[in-house]
Parts: structure tokens; sequence; C-alpha cells
């Protein structure tokens, strides 16, 4: 599974988070776009319509596990994706800035 550290992302890189609502609605990166897994094949068009069409889909949740899992379905249907490793539990602790939709601060739940 390819899979990128939080450090090594930059701002602007795409983003896709695949935690549940009540997980998003507590905190989250600025700018992601979430698709929560529950809903990931049903909502599959919306990402490749916001995915760049060049560019790595960085795929992140709580910690790993079920972005892990979506990355591989990217993976297999031919989107450049990576899993991002420890998921907002590493992104927080690495003092990235996790937000409310209201622009507050947010946490991981």
């Amino acid at each position: 599974m390819p899979t990128v550290e939080v450090t090594d992302l930059k701002d602007g890189d795409f983003l896709l988070d695949v935690r549940e609502d009540d997980e998003w609605q507590a905190g989250h990166a600025a700018g992601a776009l979430h698709i929560p897994i529950s809903e990931f094949v049903a909502r599959y068009g919306e990402l490749t319509e916001a995915a760049p069409q060049d560019g790595r889909v960085n795929v992140i949740c709580r910690s790993g596990g079920r972005s892990a899992q979506v990355a591989m379905y990217l993976v297999q249907q031919g989107i450049d994706a990576v899993n991002v490793d420890g998921g907002m539990q590493v992104w927080a602790a690495a003092g990235r800035p996790v937000v409310t939709d209201e622009g507050q601060q947010g946490f991981v739940l």
C-alpha cells in the first residue's frame, strides 16, 4: 500500500477525508474533501470531479485503517492514491491545523 507521511504533505495537496460525519464535524483539515467510507461507493463521482486529473489523492481517516482501504480501491481504479500514515491523529500531533466547518479550532474524534 503506497503511503505518505503527514510531514511530506504540502499546503494545497489534495486530501480526501473518509471519516464519518461526527468525526468530520469535530475537526478536519481545511480544504479536504469529505466522503465518508460508508458512502464512498455511492459518492465516487464526487471524488473524480474534485480530484486533480494528473495529481495524487491523499486519503486520510483517524488512524490509517479506513483510508488504506479506500486508497487501495482507488489504486485498483487506476487513480494515483496514497494512504496518509497515522491519519488525523498524526496530523494533529504534527501541529497541522484541525478546524470545524465554521473555521474554529477543532479536534480529532
